[in-house]
């Protein structure tokens, strides 16, 4: 009777496991890879880039839902990519502090995500780029045969991915950089590094479609947002900007560049607070053909902003440069604004104003059609 009893309660106890098992499978449950099983040592000392990697590739193959977990610690990483493509939904679920490697193997590379579909990156961890040891050799603006700093996480040909509650600090570049994307939404995300940081970006967008960014903070030492040749149908909202140089479009065009674009921008309630610049439209003094076309701003709050609006043809951050133009026509829709002072900076323009909407005429036979509805001004101080 015993043994009876013992075998119906394995049966029963199977059936439950079976069940769970399924129902798991049915709501989406991961199947996690730890790297702290493979080998990976919080620290702050030891190198993980083998752990790091081992994890990933497994997790990677795994036919389903897969997560690699990151728990609490600080880890050091050398220049790493994780690539894909990956059998399933790949996610990486960072908890801890992830720090780089003294010097890098790839200079301008740290963390890499590349050709992955179905991806997500979270879990509340932090990037620190420890930029501060790096920054004071930074000259690559005016000296050409220098190498670049590193961008501390690079997203390349993502498809159909998030990236939320993740913090970015001291980034010794960019601290993000977009490139090939299609449908990334990131939101509550940190971004922050010294108001006078040489080059240290928030987020870089580069031939990018579908892209959403929100609810973000971002406080840096150059834009805040920047949106770069090839980008479209690219949405911001409700992030404050601050320090840094506001949100912008390129700079597009330069020596040896192609036909550029950047195609619908939408930008609405955010803020901007103790920025050199608000909203920014940037081309190099010699460019090729190209178009920034579709831009929307709406509700937009400004505070000890140096410039709100710049639409800047003759982009030239280190002269001698090639002031020949080539321009297309641009359009650009502001709806409540608020900011003081009102400021124009290298747009040489004349202004007349027509039944709520201001035309601005360049001289050098560009056209920009600005669009104002509800604006307000303030002292700077609300």
């Amino acid at each position: 009777m015993g043994l009876i009893l013992a075998f119906v309660r394995v049966l029963f106890l199977t059936f439950l496991l079976v069940r769970y098992t399924d129902a798991g499978a049915r709501n989406g449950a991961y199947k996690v890879f730890n790297v702290k099983k493979y080998g990976a040592v919080s620290d702050g000392k030891t190198e993980n880039n083998k752990a790091f990697l081992k994890a990933w590739s497994e997790a990677c193959q795994w036919h389903g839902k897969a997560m690699v977990l990151i728990p609490r610690g600080v880890y050091i990483l050398d220049s790493v990519l994780f690539l894909g493509e990956c059998n399933g939904y790949t996610a990486f679920n960072l908890k801890g502090i992830l720090k780089p490697k003294g010097i890098l193997q790839t200079s301008d590379q740290w963390i890499t995500f590349r050709y992955i579909k179905g991806f997500f990156l979270g879990g509340g961890g932090t990037l620190d780029g420890e930029g501060y040891k790096h920054w004071n050799r930074h000259d690559c603006l005016k000296n050409h045969n220098c190498h670049p700093l590193a961008i501390s996480l690079r997203l390349e040909f993502i498809q159909n991915g998030m990236v939320s509650h993740i913090r970015s600090i001291n980034s010794q570049n960019a601290h993000m950089s977009l490139f090939g994307c299609v449908n990334l939404n990131m939101s509550n995300l940190r971004l922050s590094a010294p108001g006078d940081s040489p080059n240290t970006d928030g987020i870089k967008i580069g031939s990018s479609d579908e892209i959403k960014i929100s609810k973000t903070r971002i406080g840096t030492g150059d834009d805040c947002v920047a949106i770069l040749s090839g980008s479209k149908n690219i949405n911001i909202s409700q992030v404050h900007c601050g320090p840094g140089h506001g949100i912008s479009v390129g700079s597009m065009g330069g020596e040896g560049s192609v036909t550029e674009s950047v195609v619908g921008l939408t930008v609405k309630d955010c803020t901007f607070n103790g920025t050199s610049d608000g909203t920014r439209i940037k081309t190099w003094a010699s460019s090729t053909t190209g178009v920034a076309s579709n831009f929307i701003y709406e509700n937009i709050r400004m505070m000890n902003v140096g410039n709100p609006i710049i639409i800047d043809q003759d982009y030239c951050p280190y002269p001698p440069c090639d002031m020949k133009s080539n321009r297309s026509m641009q359009e650009y829709t502001a709806k409540r604004h608020q900011f003081f002072p009102w400021s124009w900076r290298f747009c040489k323009v004349v202004m007349f104003q027509r039944q709520g909407f201001i035309t601005l005429v360049s001289l050098n036979n560009v056209q920009y059609l600005v669009y104002f509805s509800d604006l307000v001004t303030f002292d700077g101080h609300g």
